[in-house]
């Protein structure tokens, strides 16, 4: 029995491991997205306050990525084209930030579900 228990914590840890490089992936593709469009891009800086020249550096920053995202899914025209360019439905842009901020996936699925 013990066994079994240590496979399935190895699965789930490769499975939060595996959401956790997809949000990455996700919000790195945001980001792309936002400096594509001259507009959306002095709003993202003008918001965050972060110098265009000092974007690099805090893209190294933890939690970034997911302010990236908090950026795209607070401001719903930009929400619905990301998740048309991304091909994702705009639910997942949500699910990937609140991974990225370290919240159990699986939980808040499940919760869902039951309401």
């Amino acid at each position: 029995m013990g066994i079994k228990s240590n496979r399935r914590s190895g699965r789930e840890h490769i499975d939060i491991a595996g959401r956790r490089q997809a949000a990455r992936e996700l919000a790195i593709a945001a980001l792309g997205f936002i400096a594509s469009d001259t507009d959306e891009l002095s709003r993202f800086l003008a918001l965050t306050g972060i110098a265009p020249g000092s974007i690099r550096i805090a893209a190294e920053e933890r939690g970034f990525l997911g302010g990236v995202l908090a950026y795209i899914s607070g401001h719903e025209r930009t929400l619905l084209a990301f998740a048309t360019h991304a091909g994702v439905a705009p639910e997942e842009i949500e699910k990937a930030k609140l991974v990225l901020a370290g919240d159990d996936w699986e939980r808040i699925v499940t919760s869902d579900d039951q309401c």
